[in-house]
């Protein structure tokens, strides 16, 4: 699977939430109102081998944000992760500056079976 592939594979589960996103961040004064999503590729927990990178494993950030605690919104997001059998990690902040509650959910996945292939 190609780098855009994976990408589009995560969009259309973010798709599935039924929620506005972008990812990273909207454009300037192109935010809509709460709640809605952000996501990220921040880094990467790949597994060596051989001194080489033998399975690609990228993290993924889904930002949720609300401008209060909304359980049900927040159910949306895990219904999805929950049905793709996508095991994450979540945790709270309240991000005072934006007044919004941001809800992140933390996960890893495999970008291809292996990384190199010996020719």
């Amino acid at each position: 699977m190609d780098e855009r592939n994976e990408l589009q594979d995560l969009m259309d589960l973010l798709t599935e939430i039924g929620l506005p996103f972008a990812y990273d961040h909207f454009a300037e004064g192109e935010s809509p109102d709460p709640p809605f999503i952000t996501f990220l590729i921040p880094g990467s927990d790949n597994f060596s081998a051989d001194g080489r990178v033998y399975l690609k494993v990228e993290v993924v950030h889904i930002e949720l944000y609300t401008d209060e605690k909304n359980p049900e919104t927040e159910r949306l997001v895990e219904d999805v992760l929950d049905a793709h059998d996508i095991f994450y990690e979540k945790t709270e902040v309240w991000i005072e500056s934006e007044r919004l509650y941001e809800v992140l959910y933390s996960f890893e996945r495999k970008v291809t079976e292996y990384a190199y292939e010996e020719e």
